[in-house]
């Protein structure tokens, strides 16, 4: 294979001369230890695996040490999150630990729009990077299709309801839901950022053509079932929870659900080969479980609870990635995953560029397509010592989970020498340990002192314990959250959250579900112009959405798309075909 030099190539040239050295699915599912009948190959380098076959011969005894990887507030520079991730798994890897890494599937709203795959990037990437990004084995295309039958099951039921009388229901085996066309709480689905299909109406023409109602779209990795997915323990959990799901409520209030229209055995009936994992394996060759991809700011942003439960009783490491910064995705991680899968860190990484903390202390803002100011790549102290605030917020928020964090800085060639000793001494004053990694350039090599301050964290006692108990009322968690978590000084409840949440929290079923707060993943707070470690602030919550099937209260703070939209300039017009080797390009 030629030597990879990722300043002379594109990430996705990288990936396709790595190609021809990676490693058979047959050979990586060997090394885990895995059977024959526990995984089934897709091709000559993925695999599916049974995970429900795999604990039942092994058992539910945690054996690995659980990493997380979580980072600063982004910025529209990057921080490289993936990256490290993979960095890390290579870096464990060549110190001959037994690494086993884990990170969610990419959304194709982001990999043909603006963000791109998220396949890490350089010499620390997932790959095949095009199995990766255009469909992998088929999981988001069942979680489409899952979430679309419910919505052709509602829309039917109201057709035939409003068309018929209560007799002819009834010698279908029917029963009158009685649904409220302005109360329906699910939409339909699909994985691109297509803002046309936010807002729609359904049902045009006669009376043959459906019931005619405003609908619209979400992308499909902020559906409930992508949140099911990543929450349930097993297939027969992906089961009781799709069953679960509200649909919308009936003239009367009462919730109507899959259950209800009968549709959650065939939702599952799709979902069968989803629930297992995907293997893949980094650059270097280390295993990856790649499954489930939720997005933080809207979801719960983790990998599934199945994929860490299978690789924490595979390997003796098992570095994982929640989505954001630790306001969003390692807040989730720290209290919804780790209640799901009953797994606890051992260590926690804070992802952090001398860039973006820069644009956290002022510097001047990026803008798409145009040179950046020299402030980001010349030596500037003062800006970046402010910025460091940001850091400092997020060193506080991992450790009132009770774990000290491992900082990060992954290296870039503009840093100078001062500005990284800069970061070091804050880091360290706050009583993190600290780490500054070159993965991106140098693959595994470039990732040793961040590998050995992990493995050293990994020792470290901690005194992991949620925030809040769940017994807690739901409006005092919301507000907890909020203060010591984000740093604001309260919440403002709009009259119909007040609401909401009066019925959640009267009833049994509902008042003690966890809760995962939808805000913009920009600031610390729900104002996505706040930059740094914002200070005087309070949340406005204007709705409190439920996901009962995934077990979630969802308080929107601030404006949440569920559907985002698509930039003047996408990725889409980057990718290609090769039409004679048939190999894709300009994958990113």
């Amino acid at each position: 294979m030629q030597k990879l030099d990722p300043t002379k190539m594109k990430d996705w040239e990288i990936a396709e001369a790595a190609e021809a050295g990676l490693r058979p699915a047959k050979e990586l599912a060997a090394e885990l230890g895995l059977q024959e009948d526990e995984w089934t190959p897709y091709g000559r380098v993925l695999a599916k695996v049974d995970v429900t076959r795999v604990l039942r011969r092994l058992g539910e005894k945690k054996r690995g040490k659980y990493i997380d990887v979580t980072a600063i507030t982004p910025t529209a520079l990057g921080e490289g999150k993936t990256t490290t991730t993979l960095g890390l798994v290579e870096g464990l890897g060549r110190l001959g630990k037994k690494v086993v890494g884990c990170v969610r599937q990419p959304s194709g709203g982001p990999t043909f729009n603006i963000k791109g795959s998220a396949a890490g990037g350089g010499l620390a990437q997932v790959v095949p990077l095009t199995s990766l990004s255009l469909g992998l084995t088929g999981d988001i295309d069942a979680i489409t299709n899952a979430n679309n039958l419910a919505m052709v099951a509602l829309n039917s039921r109201m057709q035939h309801e409003r068309n018929h009388d209560d007799a002819w229901l009834a010698e279908r085996g029917l029963k009158r839901l009685d649904i409220d066309p302005e109360r329906v709480q699910m939409r339909w689905a699909l994985d691109f950022c297509a803002q046309g299909l936010r807002n729609i109406e359904i049902g045009l023409g006669g009376r043959l053509d459906g019931f005619n109602m405003k609908s619209g779209f979400y992308i499909t990795v902020a559906s409930e079932v992508m949140a099911i997915l990543a929450m349930s323990a097993d297939l027969a959990d992906l089961r009781r929870r799709l069953g679960r799901i509200i649909v919308a409520y009936s003239k009367s209030g009462a919730p109507v659900t899959t259950a209800d229209l009968e549709v959650d055995g065939a939702m599952c009936a799709l979902l069968v080969n989803a629930i297992q994992p995907t293997l893949m394996q980094s650059i270097e060759g280390q295993p990856v479980f790649v499954h489930a991809g939720p997005f933080a700011n809207i979801a719960i942003g983790q990998n599934s609870v199945v994929a860490d439960r299978l690789a924490c009783a595979l390997g003796d490491y098992v570095v994982t990635e929640s989505g954001f910064a630790s306001d969003m995705g390692y807040e989730k991680f720290w209290n919804i995953k780790c209640r799901c899968s009953g797994l606890r860190p051992d260590a926690v990484v804070l992802v952090a560029t001398v860039r973006a903390l820069k644009a956290h202390g002022g510097a001047p803002k990026v803008k798409a397509g145009l040179p950046l100011d020299p402030v980001y790549t010349t030596e500037n102290l003062e800006l970046l010592e402010k910025g460091c605030d940001n850091l400092l917020a997020h060193i506080d928020i991992i450790r009132r989970s009770g774990v000290q964090p491992v900082v990060c800085l992954n290296a870039f060639y503009t840093d100078t020498q001062a500005e990284r000793d800069l970061v070091r001494r804050i880091a360290e004053a706050a009583g993190a340990r600290f780490a500054v990694s070159d993965h991106w350039l140098k693959g595994g090599e470039g990732a040793l002192e961040l590998a050995e301050a992990v493995i050293a964290a990994c020792e470290d006692p901690n005194e992991f314990a949620y925030l809040c108990d769940l017994s807690e009322p739901l409006k005092d968690r919301i507000e907890k959250q909020v203060k010591e978590v984000y740093g604001g000084d309260g919440v403002d409840f709009e009259p119909l959250a007040l609401e909401k949440l009066a019925a959640f929290q009267a009833n049994p079923d509902t008042a003690q579900l966890p809760v995962c707060i939808a805000k913009t993943q920009y600031s610390l707070s729900h104002d996505p112009n706040l930059l740094g470690r914002p200070k005087g602030w309070r949340m406005p919550v204007k709705d409190v959405l439920i996901y009962q099937g995934a077990g979630l209260i969802v308080p929107v703070a601030g404006e949440i798309k569920l559907m985002p939209g698509t930039s003047a300039s996408p990725a889409y017009r980057r990718i290609d075909v090769d039409v004679e080797t048939g190999h894709v390009h300009g994958l990113f």
